[in-house]
């Protein structure tokens, strides 16, 4: 990536500009209305006023207030509900007793979300939220559909959960609509309108940076390795413990999840990271991150040296959410932070047991940084909240980066593998449900390439797509990246018929490689060349993760805008 250039605006001047714009924001939304007129501008306005009080009238801030406590409590009934399926196993098929426990744990975090964002909500001094405060809550509002949506995806996949899904089916869809209709009078009330057209549909509109935001040294990614490798993490970051893994026996522990386990709960931020040390091996476990394990750090060997694999996959059961090789799903509530260094994540499963995922993240304000991600399909499960990966490598072959999380990957390689006989490649597939979701993955700086085995076989002609909309509101941006010539000069790869061709946001700009001509892209009205820095530089790290607030303290090299 070339040196980018460091930016001529002052932070007090931006620090006006979002002042004022809040301000004229907060006058309009504190102005008395009715309930109907609240929500007309809703995603289900005819939904939205049997959820708020019919009489009386008051403003957007109160309505949010109201709907996301209604939210809560109805968070509450469908655990509930949940729960009394699974007391109840007696003829339950394997696949939906695992389909319902993913949805007990995503209910249950949809609870401690909602927990948080009504606290923010009620306790701000002012009506007025700035960043981070007002991404903070958007990114759990937008965290509780996503959940939602991966437990109704996962008793839609399980065949033997008819009976379970049936009984589900109303209650999932009121509260999915009424976790949409929270979302759309926060947004309303909270956060500044968006641009439209090329802002992506709700994402919103910022100044553009240029240059690099830093850690906590001015660093390279070759010094950070020395530092965090060869010189210990306390080189790099605020320390509070350190344990290693050593399969030999010559560390404090020889498998990864009896370290994660040791790891102390609920760290705070400001207290440091508890660093785990992975010595080179093959650790062939099943690791999840819990969601009180915050803070953590895991420091290997390097790629292919330190190694967690296994091989959980859909063909033998499990759902695509539990195949995960490793997981961590940390609640945010009090922050999270996981940061995984010098790691490989692999799922051996194979390209003929269809979705199995290598690594899943559902942790807010996690980093990655010089790890592989190695599997066929579905590889990478970037499932929700905000996620940043720096000089990775990510091989797969169907969708193998999907998920809903705001996530940013900068100067990583995506390396499409060979597929099965019949199968084209497609990089990403981005799972956004709803157009006031702040999520979205964007690639800058990136490759994307053939793996070896694809370029070794000459033989077999294989179509490599940039994505395809998994979901109605698929947000994709590519730029600055590197094209190789395996890029179908259509770019992307619809999912079904015309699904989500108007309404997804598909955009490339200023990429460069033999796949990067846009002249033969496809022409559907939800993709975009930008031509504008301005709308490009909605989509970086500074603005899609709001990472100058947090990838400090992580130590990890970052670019905070654009080249």
């Amino acid at each position: 990536m070339a040196e980018a250039f460091r930016t001529t605006t002052t932070t007090t001047t931006l620090l006006v500009l979002s002042l004022l714009v809040v301000a004229v924001r907060s006058d309009t939304a504190a102005t008395p209305v009715t309930p109907s007129t609240a929500c007309n501008e809703t995603t289900d306005p005819n939904f939205c006023r049997t959820v708020l009080p019919s009489n009386g009238t008051s403003n957007l801030y109160t309505y949010g207030r109201f709907s996301v406590a209604k939210s809560l409590a109805n968070a509450n009934k469908f655990l509930a509900l949940v729960n009394r399926y699974l007391s109840r196993r007696t003829g339950l098929s394997a696949g939906a007793i695992a389909a319902l426990q993913d949805c007990q744990l995503l209910s249950g975090l949809n609870i401690d979300f909602l927990s948080s964002a009504g606290a923010t909500l009620n306790t701000s001094a002012n009506s007025t939220l700035l960043d981070p405060q007002a991404e903070d809550v958007q990114t759990l509002l937008s965290a509780i559909l996503t959940n939602q949506q991966t437990c109704a995806d996962g008793l839609q996949a399980a065949a033997s959960a008819w009976s379970v899904r049936d009984g589900l089916a109303v209650p999932m869809v009121n509260s999915t609509k009424l976790y949409s209709v929270s979302l759309s009078l926060f947004t309303r009330a909270w956060v500044p309108k968006a641009k439209g057209g090329k802002s992506g549909g709700g994402k919103k509109s910022k100044p553009p940076r240029h240059g690099h935001g830093r850690g906590l040294f001015d660093a390279t990614d070759d010094e950070m390795v020395r530092r965090m490798a060869l010189e210990g993490a306390a080189a790099a970051v605020a320390v509070v413990g350190e344990v290693t893994v050593d399969q030999s026996g010559a560390g404090n522990y020889t498998t990864v999840g009896d370290a994660v386990a040791a790891a102390p709960t609920n760290l705070g931020g400001s207290s440091g990271y508890f660093v785990i040390r992975v010595a080179a091996g093959v650790y062939e476990e099943n690791v999840v991150v819990p969601k009180n394990k915050k803070y953590v750090m895991m420091i290997g060997d390097g790629i292919g040296q330190s190694v967690i694999t296994g091989n959980r996959s859909v063909v033998d059961g499990w759902t695509t959410f539990n195949s995960a090789t490793f997981g961590e799903f940390l609640s945010p509530v009090l922050g999270t932070g996981f940061v995984a260094v010098n790691m490989t994540f692999r799922n051996t499963a194979g390209p003929a047991k269809h979705q199995a995922v290598a690594l899943r993240s559902g942790a807010d304000l996690s980093t990655f940084y010089l790890c592989s991600f190695e599997a066929y399909q579905d590889t990478l499960y970037t499932h929700s909240l905000r996620q940043f990966y720096r000089a990775c490598d990510i091989y797969g072959t169907v969708d193998y980066v999907f998920g809903n999380a705001a996530v940013v990957f900068q100067g990583c390689r995506l390396l499409s593998r060979l597929p099965m006989q019949g199968q084209s490649n497609t990089v990403t597939a981005q799972g956004r449900t709803d157009p006031n979701q702040n999520t979205g993955t964007t690639l800058q700086g990136c490759t994307i390439a053939a793996a070896p085995d694809l370029a070794a076989n000459s033989a077999f002609t294989v179509a490599t797509y940039l994505g395809r909309p998994w979901k109605l509101y698929s947000r994709t941006v590519i730029m600055e990246s590197e094209m190789d010539a395996l890029v179908d000069p259509t770019g992307w790869m619809p999912w079904d018929g015309d699904f989500a061709l108007a309404t997804l946001f598909y955009a490339e700009y200023n990429n460069s490689g033999a796949g990067a001509d846009t002249s033969r892209r496809v022409t559907w009205p939800g993709f975009h060349v930008l031509n504008s820095t301005a709308d490009a530089g909605n989509f970086t790290v500074g603005n899609m993760v709001l990472g100058d607030f947090w990838l400090p303290q992580t130590g990890v090299p970052f670019m905070s805008g654009l080249n």
